[in-house]
This record gives structure tokens, sequence and C-alpha cells, in this order.
């Protein structure tokens, strides 16, 4: 029998209820009991990778919604900062359909279209300061996946501490084929989904990875 370091399966539950409290069900065109029963195939998942505890920059695991869920743009509106109520935004340099363009890259296999559980993560603030695609490369070379726009604002959304001061995050797995890099960083007391350039470092913004994927 695998021993877990804390409750996994109250874990899960409490995550299931932050989305709700936050009314993703709604977002989603569903009521609670549906919501939760799109999840609920995930707990397995999520007791059996739940392997460490959550800890300063890392979770064990996270459930994501995809944007054939819940649009993008309501996703982040339904993050904040840790103590904070100002809801997240997109930065405008984002032009109006720029966000439909970022999808998974290649390297990136989701194991379900709507739903499925993150596992292993790491805001990776070692990586601040360090030219993102070389960041991306390190990250590669261990075997660990990047993260796209919807696992990262599913991250701050379960996690709003893991979103600090001069340890924000580079979302590689999402791109749209030029040298823009999602991420998300703290702007006016709130959540705000950018990009980056991938050549161009910064002190404040690391590179955010998993262990892996699974529905």
């Amino acid at each position: 029998m695998t021993l877990h370091p804390f409750d996994a399966a109250g874990e899960f539950d409490r995550q299931v209820r932050t989305l709700i409290d936050r009314d993703h069900h709604r977002a989603a065109g569903l009521g609670e009991e549906e919501f939760a029963a799109l999840l609920a195939p995930l707990r397995p998942a999520a007791l059996e990778h739940a392997t460490t505890s959550p800890g300063e920059g890392r979770a064990p695991f996270v459930l994501v919604l995809t944007r054939e869920v819940v649009p993008v743009e309501e996703a982040i509106a339904r993050t904040t900062l840790h103590g904070k109520k100002k809801p997240g935004v997109i930065d405008r340099n984002y032009a109006d359909d720029d966000i439909v363009k970022f999808v998974p890259t290649k390297e990136v296999e989701l194991p379900d279209a709507r739903a499925y559980l993150l596992h292993g993560i790491e805001r990776g603030e070692e990586f601040c300061g360090a030219v993102p695609n070389d960041a991306m490369d390190a990250i590669a070379a261990r075997g660990r996946t990047l993260l796209t726009i919807e696992e990262g604002i599913a991250l701050v959304t379960q996690f709003p501490a893991v979103l600090a001061k001069n340890k924000c995050f580079s979302l590689g797995g999402s791109r749209c084929g030029d040298r823009r890099v999602p991420a998300i960083w703290i702007s006016q007391n709130a959540p705000k989904l950018g990009w980056c350039w991938a050549g161009n470092p910064h002190t404040w913004l690391g590179m955010a990875s998993a262990t892996g994927r699974t529905h």
C-alpha cells in the first residue's frame, strides 16, 4: 500500500469545491452536480500521484479544465492573489484573437480534451533570470513537461500563494508559432496572464513544469 504524506482525498475534494465556489461550473454551463461528476473520475489518479505534500512553489497535483469547458478569459478572471480579492486579467498586449492561437505544443499530450490531472508541479523559480529558451531545454532534459496556459491558471486558482513577488512563471507548454512565451505574473495586486519573448530573461520570471498528466 502506498502511504501519502497528506490527505490526498481531502485535497481533491477541496479543489473541486474551490472550482465550484469560484463559479467555474457556471462558466462551463453546468450544474454543480454535473460539474462534480465531470471531475470525479480523476480522484483515483489524484490519490496515486500525490507523493508529496504542497509546499512553497510546488503542488502534488491540480485539477485542470481546458478551454473547451471554461474559456481562458473566464478562468483567469476567477483567480486572485493569496489574501487578495482583485480578479486576474489578460494583458492588453494580447490582441483580440491571440489567446486562441496559443495551443499546447507538439511535446504536450493532453490526456483529455475537457478535464484532467496535472501532477508533480513546480513553479520553477530556479529559472528566474534565465533565458526562457534555455530554461525550456533544461526542463525537457529532465524529462519534465512545460505547463500550458490553462494549467498555469489552474495552479494559481488552487494555490494562489504560488504566485509571489519575484517568483512568477512562464508557461512554455502553450505556444502560437512565434517567439512569444505565455507567463503569469503579478500586476496591480492581481494575477496577469501575459507573454514574454523566448530569448529575453527576466529576474522575476521562472519556468513552470510538471511530472506529467493523467486522466
